[in-house]
Order: structure tokens, then C-alpha cells, then sequence
């Protein structure tokens, strides 16, 4: 099953202009369950898909909103020469295919 058949909200943006915050958000305890139990949702094979170093990745759930929020650093600091993003709000794509 895909991310995105069990997130009712997968988001991007910045969390100051060097790092990214990415929410998801599931609809019950069942699908956060799910994904937080999945070896795809880890710093370890988050980390490949936007090229940064895994311990530079942070997962942090929060059951209490059936959430998980993803913090990594910026390739590009927002606003700089070839940042594509400033905003950040665009970079949520390299999850959207993952299979949990």
C-alpha cells in the first residue's frame, strides 16, 4: 500500500531557511499505526530520497494526532542562487510513491 492510500495529508515547508518539515497526517489509529511501524517511513530510507545524510533526518511521531513529522536538512538554503523552493512546499514529492 502507498503513502498516499493511507495520509490524508502529506505536506512540505520550511522550518527556517535550511531545514524542511514534512507532515503526515493519517485519518485513524490504524493507518498511523501502519506507517509508523514501516521500515520505509526511517531516517535511514528517507535520507536517499532527498540526498542527505541519515543522521542529518529526524522522525518524530505524535500519536495523540495520528501524525508523523519528518525534519531534514535543505540541500539549498531557501532563497538561494538555484533553490527551485523557497517556500519548501514542494518537496513532500519523493514520499508520495513509497510503498509502506
Amino acid at each position: 500500500m502507498k503513502l498516499t492510500d493511507l495520509a490524508r495529508v502529506v505536506r512540505s515547508k520550511n522550518a527556517g531557511p535550511t531545514t524542511l518539515s514534512i507532515d503526515l497526517m493519517f485519518p485513524d489509529a490504524e493507518a498511523y499505526q501502519r506507517a509508523r511501524a514501516s521500515k520505509a517511513l526511517t531516517a535511514a530510507a528517507i535520507a536517499p530520497l532527498y540526498g542527505v545524510p541519515t543522521q542529518r533526518v529526524q522522525v518524530i511521531p505524535y500519536e495523540p494526532a495520528l501524525a508523523i513529522k519528518i525534519v531534514l536538512d535543505r540541500k539549498i538554503i531557501a532563497g538561494s542562487p538555484g533553490d527551485t523552493d523557497v517556500y519548501g512546499a514542494q518537496q513532500h514529492g519523493p514520499l508520495l510513491g513509497i510503498e509502506l
